[in-house]
């Protein structure tokens, strides 16, 4: 079977856990899980000439990623952000300002690989700065004059958006991915009036965006999708929860490399909501890498992530 080629656009980042430092930023977790899922994944992204910058490199090539479109920023740190878990092992985020993902600028070599990818996923909080703002929209925009299909998976980080970012995002893509809650904010941006059943807003937004279709993520009561077609719907996958950091971008990873393989609908909302529990069964976004990392420069410790 061919392998998709998959583009990731956004941040790349450090969590800092009371307990240390993970690998994060969701485009980069999401680019992980796809290439765990067999796709060739490149990854687009800034990181800053640090230690921090240098074992996200690392990180990402022993998950069988391509960095070689990853940029370098001299005068501006790796990206970090704080992470707090409450008792069901939901997180919150305190992200810091001023990192190299924010200053991600569009090149020829980034022009030339765009174009020849089976698909295309970005996010929101990668726009917040105007530069890599300018630069995600602008490769959405090739990715999609050239039919690519295009996977906006929603994150919304206060104060990191606003209802315009969020319109243009769901208009610029082919397939919308978001969790329940995010939902009330997402319905607003796009003038969606709420409904009692998250198929009628799903439905909404479908319309709104001229998408493809729309995928929502419901944690414990597992996920809905609304196609042209139809309503498929999951429920949760039992198992057991240390962290739910990262399910949703392994779910997003597992349902797009699903969907470039053509499975069905069901089958491959079941698989997807099967990955991400199997996520929240582990400390962190990403399993532990199993990837040859002998094509690569040295991995730092910190490329294994648990």
């Amino acid at each position: 079977m061919k392998r998709p080629t998959i583009i990731s656009l956004g941040e790349v980042l450090w969590d800092l856990f009371p307990d240390g430092e993970r690998f994060g930023g969701a485009p980069a977790n999401f680019a992980c899980h796809a290439a765990i899922q067999g796709a060739d994944v490149t990854m687009l992204s800034a990181v800053g000439d640090d230690q921090n910058g240098h074992d996200a490199i690392g990180t990402l090539s022993a998950y069988g990623v391509d960095v070689s479109l990853m940029q370098i920023i001299p005068d501006a740190p790796t990206g970090t952000v704080g992470v707090a878990l409450d008792n069901n092992g939901k997180p919150t985020f305190v992200i810091h300002q001023g990192s190299a993902w924010d200053q991600l600028v569009w090149n020829d070599a980034m022009a030339s690989r765009i174009t020849t990818a089976d698909a295309v996923s970005f996010g929101t909080l990668g726009q917040r700065h105007a530069v890599s703002g300018a630069t995600i929209r602008r490769a959405v925009e090739a990715a999609a004059t050239k039919g690519i299909p295009c996977v906006l998976d929603i994150n919304l980080r206060p104060p990191f958006f606003d209802a315009e970012m969020i319109r243009d995002s769901v208009q610029l893509a082919s397939i919308l991915k978001l969790s329940d809650d995010e939902l009330v904010e997402v319905c607003f941006a796009c003038s969606i009036s709420k409904t009692d059943q998250p198929e009628g807003d799903l439905r909404g937004l479908l319309e709104f965006g001229s998408l493809d279709m729309v995928v929502l993520t419901r944690g414990e009561n597992g996920a809905v999708l609304v196609t042209h077609e139809g309503t498929f719907t999951q429920d949760g996958i039992d198992g057991n929860v240390i962290d739910t950091v990262g399910a949703g971008d392994a779910f997003t990873a597992a349902f797009l490399v699903g969907e470039l393989r053509g499975y069905a609908h069901d089958q491959n909302l079941r698989k997807s909501c099967e990955v991400a529990a199997a996520t929240c069964a582990h400390s962190g976004s990403v399993p532990e890498a199993r990837s040859n990392t002998s094509d690569h420069s040295e991995i730092s410790d910190r490329g294994a992530v648990t």
